[in-house]
């Protein structure tokens, strides 16, 4: 079975739980990064959509591109096949590139996510869309 994180940090991150059911795909919502990197040993994913926060000069600044970076980085030991969605606000959007240098993204989709766009990033209908 295809296993989906949700990695949850946004009050704008869809609930595509029916989609996702619909095409077969178990999904484990998850409240934060730290709680998804904690279930990578246990269940690692095949699909990861996750809500990115640029860190502008707080904690993520310097080190990290976003809250994104040390989950992407454990990807690539424990799930090194799993395929990253990123959900982010149109005033952020600027940013993902930076994260996209450091890490490979399947798709950005902005906010609102509507469960069609969700699907044809599923399903291979498009490679690697940006919305």
């Amino acid at each position: 079975m295809t296993v989906l994180y949700s990695v949850i940090e946004s009050p704008a991150h869809p609930n595509l739980t029916v989609l996702y059911r619909r095409l077969g795909i178990e999904e484990i919502k998850l409240g934060s990064v730290r709680k998804a990197i904690g279930q990578l040993k246990k269940t690692p994913p095949d699909w990861v959509v996750a809500d990115f926060s640029y860190g502008y000069a707080n904690n993520y600044a310097g080190v990290n591109v976003s809250n994104l970076d040390v989950l992407l980085a454990s990807l690539r030991r424990y799930a090194p096949q799993a395929r990253v969605v990123v959900l982010v606000e149109k005033a952020e959007y600027q940013y993902v590139d930076k994260l996209k240098a450091l890490f490979t993204v399947h798709a950005v989709l902005k906010y609102p996510v509507q469960a069609a766009q969700m699907e044809t990033v599923l399903t291979g209908s498009e490679a690697s869309p940006e919305t």
